[in-house]
């Protein structure tokens, strides 16, 4: 039995924040990194970057906004850019097998649409995609295998996640109709990881709004571990690791992390 350390990491441009990164992986060497909003294309996506660093790295990438990527130290096979549900021009999905040992595991980094504001297609659009999603991951969970979906998926699942509910009342993170998808998602048999080890009891902010609100403790729980029983089953810890939120040029979300023995 061996220990896995995968990260979920909303980076809010990978070129911005390429010193930080690098250096926080040189400190935690995670096994698999789950990478959201990366802002490049492939092509311009710094690979020469992470050389040393021993990573397979694959990537579905857009121009100044969104993109996902998945680093691994193992092998990675049966790639899926984007949903096959969802005819999709923005990159927001990416889904690998994890080639380890004799078992294997298969990981997504999944940036679901922000949706501000509600009352616009952009709202209209995040529902969309969320169904999407839904209708994938039922298929998804078919496979019977170690599943884990890390991600920002914008939802604020109660006011449990967030410091203080009336600054979100009217953010599409928290609005019933997302809400109640991210449980639907839920119930087709996938656990949120943080809240299977902790209790409802305003922890594990993952974002912060630029400006005072880190300092002033304002968080949301946002970016989450969706995991398929059998990964369940094989967790260990997971936390939110707020260092580098602290530093300067930083994402405004921290990384998340999820132990596991397999």
């Amino acid at each position: 039995m061996n220990k896995i350390k995968v990260v979920s990491w909303n980076v809010n441009s990978i070129r911005a924040r390429i010193e930080l990164f690098v250096n926080w992986i040189k400190i935690n060497n995670p096994d698999i990194i789950l990478l959201q909003e990366i802002k490049a294309r492939e092509e311009d996506f710094p690979f020469s970057e992470f050389d040393n660093l021993n990573y397979n790295i694959k990537v579905n990438g857009q121009k100044s906004y969104n993109g996902v990527a998945i680093f691994s130290k193992f092998p990675l096979s049966d790639i899926q850019i984007n949903l096959p549900t969802f005819d999709d021009p923005q990159a927001r999905y990416i889904e690998a097998w994890v080639d380890y040992k004799d078992t294997g595991f298969r990981v997504a980094s999944v940036y679901a649409p922000n949706g501000n504001p509600i009352n616009s297609d952009k709202f209209n659009y995040k529902l969309q995609w969320l169904n999407n999603f839904h209708k994938y991951i039922i298929k998804l969970k078919e496979y019977e295998e170690s599943i884990i979906l890390g991600g920002d998926y914008n939802i604020c699942p109660t006011k449990d996640d967030v410091a203080n509910e009336d600054m979100i009342i009217n953010d599409a993170v928290y609005q019933e109709d997302s809400i109640n998808l991210f449980r639907r998602i839920c119930n087709v048999g996938f656990f949120d990881a943080f809240r299977s080890l902790h209790n409802n009891n305003n922890s594990g902010f993952t974002y912060w709004d630029y400006g005072h609100a880190y300092q002033s403790n304002l968080g949301i729980r946002i970016d989450h571990f969706l995991l398929s029983s059998y990964a369940l089953d094989k967790l260990d810890k997971v936390y939110v690791d707020e260092t580098p939120r602290k530093q300067k040029k930083t994402s405004d979300h921290a990384p998340i992390v999820a132990d596991f023995t397999f």
